[in-house]
């Protein structure tokens, strides 16, 4: 079987609070792009476990791949004994605030629900996917939804129009956990937009903008620089970064936003035109 696993934006995150359990409480519209990983999943007919593969050695491999964490967890409450291959081929940048890895064990776990016929309903499928991340139960509904709690509460949702996107991330990554840590205490930079804008009926902010722009100053120029190009009617980073996206205006042409950013602000910027799904 194969499968595609659609990266995310964050199109507003709001922070509410710590938890008692160490997370944080949040309220975030989420929705897929279309942008993919590729994962093929082949039973075994010689040998037992899982075999996995990658074409990205810069990921977490074997048993520290949440691909290969979804699978354990579903021949664990299944008790089906593994004899299975999943190959994984990279699309989604890694550390990019586009959840690539979570998305990646959601389509495991669908996929393996449907390979092996096992007709788990989409909540025991979230009871195995939430330990794994707080995204990831939101990738099992394969709809834009607004998440609560630590992320695992799921409301599907359907988004007023389709967004035009452009994707932009420099080589280095964010921690996630690092700046859900940095949270409390951090402080705005001068002269950078952090409150919230609105654009064709849809609200963007991110709260985790704050703790990141002050470490990682380039993504804070970088927002600001994209806000100022006539295509672009908003711009905001996605989930802890390391991504910023731009939304472009109708008929507008982002590869043009693109080559301009690579020429003014980094060469080695990654790009990638998308739509929300």
């Amino acid at each position: 079987m194969e499968v595609r696993a659609p990266a995310k934006i964050n199109l507003s995150l709001k922070i509410l609070g710590r938890r008692n359990d160490g997370f944080h409480e949040l309220d975030t519209l989420i929705a897929p792009i279309s942008l993919y990983d590729e994962i093929r999943i082949d039973k075994r007919r010689l040998g037992k476990g899982i075999e996995f593969r990658c074409d990205d050695s810069s990921i977490p491999q074997g048993d520290e791949n949440l691909a290969v964490r979804a699978a354990k967890a579903f021949f664990d409450t299944t008790k089906i004994e593994p004899a299975l291959s999943i190959e994984l081929k990279k699309k989604i940048p890694h550390g990019a605030g586009l959840g690539g890895g979570s998305s990646d064990a959601a389509s495991v776990l669908l996929a393996l629900n449907d390979t092996f016929e096992t007709k788990q309903s989409r909540e025991a499928l979230a009871e195995m996917a939430e330990p794994l991340g707080s995204d990831v139960p939101f990738f099992l509904f394969q709809s834009a939804a607004v998440c609560k709690g630590h992320g695992e509460i799921v409301m599907p949702v359907k988004l007023q129009r389709q967004f035009s996107i452009l994707l932009l991330k420099p080589a280095f990554a964010v921690s996630t956990p690092w700046a859900y840590s940095r949270w409390q205490h951090s402080r705005e930079i001068l002269g950078i937009r952090y409150q919230a804008k609105e654009f064709v009926g849809q609200t963007f902010a991110n709260d985790l903008e704050r703790p990141v722009f002050e470490k990682f100053v380039f993504l804070a120029q970088l927002k600001m620089w994209l806000l100022s190009q006539s295509e672009v009617g908003a711009a905001l980073m996605s989930g802890s970064g390391s991504t910023v996206f731009a939304v472009v205006r109708e008929n507008a042409d982002a590869d043009s936003v693109a080559t301009r950013a690579k020429a003014r602000l980094d060469p080695e910027l990654w790009t990638c035109s998308c739509e929300t799904l």
